[in-house]
């Protein structure tokens, strides 16, 4: 299929890597006008070779600068909200500030940009809303994934409460809860483990290999879209099997 997501315009955070970036590339396919944001500018630069002009820096942790793009930007009909940071530890590893950095970065940034742009949704007769979420901390539980594992329980709850809020008013808002995914942010913590490290990850894997961020776009396009009108409030799994 193509252009399922003609005449749509959709924003995405954390779009320079990994999921966000896939979903970035994805939704252009399908038709839509894009506005890619990150911290990342080399990843945004190379995203504008790939034809996705609309790029800039955002801080989603910051309310003033989400505020002032959602103005900048104007009506969306699609929001993406990719920012996220896995955390390592347990709770004897998670000191107060990782706590806090864990649930601003992946929490209250969703909160923020739904915050900021969904008068303008409002105001255009609707729209989609995609969160990514996690398998961890939602459908099942990982080891040293103790704050990680909380942030992604809360983005599913926080889903749900802005489905069922804006359920009359054109608004869906879904989650989207990968397993293991092969991004480079997941490349960089199985090198932290050293020789084998990668291997280690896809050892849990009952498929026998990582998922991949182009089957996440997958989903994501399809929450997007209007195949999806009928869909709303829910977490979706994509973890090849792993919490079977």
């Amino acid at each position: 299929m193509a252009d399922r997501l003609k005449g749509k315009r959709a924003f995405i955070t954390a779009g320079a890597a990994g999921i966000g970036r896939a979903c970035a590339l994805a939704f252009t396919r399908e038709g839509a006008s894009v506005v890619a944001t990150d911290i990342d500018e080399v990843g945004l630069a190379s995203l504008k070779k790939e034809g996705i002009a609309d790029t800039y820096r955002l801080d989603v942790r910051d309310t003033a600068a989400v505020e002032a793009m959602a103005r900048k930007v104007g009506k969306i009909d699609i929001l993406l909200n990719a920012a996220g940071f896995v955390h390592n530890g347990t709770v004897l590893e998670c000191s107060d500030s990782d706590w806090d950095f864990s649930f601003d970065l992946n929490v209250k940034s969703m909160h923020r940009t739904i915050g900021a742009f969904l008068p303008v949704m409002l105001e255009g007769g609707g729209g989609a809303i995609v969160n990514v979420s996690s398998a961890a901390g939602v459908f099942k539980a990982a080891p040293n994934r103790y704050v990680y594992s909380a942030t992604k329980a809360a983005v599913a709850a926080l889903t749900r409460a802005v489905a069922v809020d804006f359920i009359t008013k054109g608004i869906r808002c879904n989650a989207i809860c990968p397993g293991t995914i092969e991004t480079p942010s997941m490349l960089g913590r199985a090198a932290s483990l050293g020789a084998g490290g990668r291997e280690m990850f896809v050892s849990r894997q009952p498929m026998g290999r990582l998922g991949t961020a182009e089957e996440i776009a997958s989903l994501a396009v399809y929450l997007a879209s209007d195949e999806s009108a009928f869909t709303t409030g829910v977490a979706h799994i994509i973890d090849g099997g792993w919490t079977l």
